[in-house]
């Protein structure tokens, strides 16, 4: 249970921003609680975005924990406008963690969040991004969290992440457990843990089963975030 005086935690930044990609821009949504500890950058999974209901569950529980969140669009406006039709990009892993990239570089440019200690939050396709960005920055990302990920399209990346790495699966998720357990195997540079929920199918959409994501990532963040 959450005590009065986290629950009641400060808000001192919230704002919508654009971070400049090669291809245009990308838009996020940071929040920066009072005495923030760390900060979780979100990536959402295929044909999704930042306005995700399932991460913004997530990220408002972080908040509450005392954790900075940027949600992020990983395609550009234009992109998302293509991509509704066609799905040409959400597939894009190499794409879409390039922009995860480019996104950690823009908090290392904002003086009020760049001292705050980097993670990440990826589901679905959004892991594999998250990983790379983790692997493309290893002396800033401390910690990864996958839900529902599919891990194992970071491909060559895997063996370059260094931050400790929590994977949550559904356990009636079971071509994904499969291969997270792939995935697992690769990262030979990183501490992996993987955690099977049990009743829980793709989306964590049975009872209780989000919240076990959140207390999940929630404990991870706070070892490793400081």
């Amino acid at each position: 249970m959450i005590d009065m005086r986290t629950a009641m935690r400060k808000t001192l930044v919230a704002e919508s921003v654009s971070i400049r990609v090669p291809d245009g821009q990308i838009d996020a949504d940071l929040r920066v609680p009072e005495n923030a500890t760390g900060l979780v950058m979100f990536a959402h999974g295929s044909g999704s975005s930042r306005f995700s209901s399932r991460n913004r569950t997530v990220a408002e529980f972080l908040e509450e924990q005392g954790f900075a969140t940027l949600l992020l669009d990983l395609l550009t406006r234009q992109e998302e406008s293509v991509d509704v039709y066609t799905r040409q990009f959400r597939f894009d892993i190499e794409l879409l963690g390039r922009r995860v990239a480019f996104a950690t570089d823009w908090t290392q440019k904002r003086i009020d969040i760049q001292p705050l200690p980097l993670g990440y939050f990826g589901a679905s396709t959004g892991a594999a991004a998250a990983l790379i960005g983790a692997a493309e920055h290893p002396d800033i990302a401390r910690a990864v969290v996958s839900r529902g990920g599919r891990p194992d399209l970071a491909e060559d990346a895997l063996r370059l992440v260094k931050a400790p790495t929590l994977l949550i699966v559904g356990g009636d998720d079971e071509p994904v457990i499969d291969m997270n357990q792939d995935a697992m195997r690769q990262m030979t540079s990183a501490r992996v843990e993987l955690k099977i929920v049990p009743g829980a199918t793709h989306l964590f959409e049975e009872p209780g089963t989000l919240e076990e994501v959140m207390r999940l990532a929630g404990d991870w963040f706070r070892t490793h975030l400081r």
